[in-house]
């Protein structure tokens, strides 16, 4: 059964965030920069320690103001970032600079760390596969990492984060006995994780389109190379600059990344390396890919060219002997013989019948 791709689309522009709209303002100015991905914004908050564990769901600020923690450890998740006055109030309560809320706000950061002295800052990119389209979307998050607290910002529910929630509600692995910095490492790794489902997905486009690339009339493949090429691009841009992240977090204070949590910032380290070098082995199968395509229709035009070269020649003894017998003169070869025309007709046909020979025998024909 033949494999049915999808309909191949041109590459997404990426959306720019409007500059413009920060002309003028003083620095750390909570303006937010991007898309709005989800209606409203949405808190959940996860306390806990060796000995207990607390979820709570707050609809507004107003809500989360009498909150008073009772656990060692406290995760406050954001989804959504278009209203700066639930920023500023996490802000506050947790004291945060105002270049730190103005960074999570402007969704375009690249993958960075800060460290603010009372409080480490991070930005990576989470991508998957939509459902729908099949095209790659991604999300900027943000982790702001303290002594005993850990803030995440997402700008959409994608279930990213929904393995560790579970982890911490059952009490399974080490999530309840170690601190905010190897909840940090668990974030980040979940994010690293769903890297080798985005790899997995390019990898089985790219081999559908080998099986596709050698069928005739195939034009939409270019359109698809080229989005995978794009796609491939800007996933190592975002995925590249994450090593620096993890090698600046071994280094912070050892209040907020303990010495025994590096073991597990080495193994995503290692994850980052092995994604980076499969997307420059994607990226090479793509560049190969595009040669193939480009060298199969150099072969078909050839091949068709070659098939109306052959026909032409096969016309052209005819187109000669026509052309003489066309001739104005007075006296000509058989223009005084009744069977003449047919004597001129059967020469025709002999020499074309006599060139199609020689062309086949040296495989003209079977070429075209």
């Amino acid at each position: 059964m033949p494999i049915k791709s999808k309909p191949a689309t041109r590459p997404r522009k990426k959306a720019r965030p409007d500059y413009r709209r920060k002309i003028g303002q003083p620095p750390g100015s909570l303006i937010h920069l991007g898309d709005i991905k989800t209606p409203s914004p949405a808190i959940t908050l996860f306390e806990y320690d060796e000995t207990g564990f607390k979820e709570c769901r707050f609809g507004s600020v107003a809500e989360s103001r009498n909150f008073e923690p009772e656990h060692r450890v406290l995760w406050l998740n954001v989804y959504g970032l278009q209203q700066p006055e639930v920023m500023s109030e996490i802000g506050r309560r947790f004291g945060l600079h105002p270049l730190t809320l103005e960074d999570i706000l402007n969704t375009h950061q690249r993958p960075k760390l800060d460290d603010y002295g009372s409080y480490v800052f991070f930005v990576a990119r989470a991508w998957r596969t939509a459902e729908d389209s099949g095209e790659l979307v991604s999300d900027q998050v943000s982790v702001v990492l303290g002594e005993r607290f850990v803030l995440s910002f997402q700008e959409r529910p994608g279930g990213l984060f929904d393995p560790i929630r579970e982890r911490l509600r059952q009490g399974s692995g080490l999530a309840r006995e170690r601190g905010p910095d190897y909840l940090a490492y668990s974030l980040l790794d979940a994010v690293v994780d769903r890297y080798f489902n985005v790899l997995e997905s390019l990898g089985a486009q790219i081999d559908r389109l080998e099986d596709e690339i050698d069928q005739p009339r195939a034009a939409h493949l270019i359109t698809a190379i080229n989005r995978l090429k794009h796609d491939t691009r800007e996933l190592r841009r975002t995925v590249w600059p994450l090593r620096d992240v993890i090698t600046s977090l071994q280094r912070v204070d050892e209040r907020f990344v303990k010495r025994s949590t590096d073991i597990y910032l080495r193994d995503v380290y290692d994850h980052i390396v092995q994604v980076v070098e499969s997307l420059d082995s994607l990226r090479d199968a793509i560049g190969d890919l595009l040669d193939l395509h480009i060298s199969l229709d150099s072969q078909r035009l050839n091949t068709e060219v070659r098939a109306l070269t052959v026909v032409s020649m096969l016309f052209m003894p005819a187109t000669l002997i026509s052309g003489i017998f066309g001739m104005n003169f007075q006296i000509m070869p058989w223009l005084s013989l009744s069977n003449g025309f047919w004597l001129a007709l059967g020469l025709m046909l002999g020499i074309a019948s006599f060139m199609g020979l020689i062309f086949w025998r040296r495989q003209w024909l079977q070429s075209t």
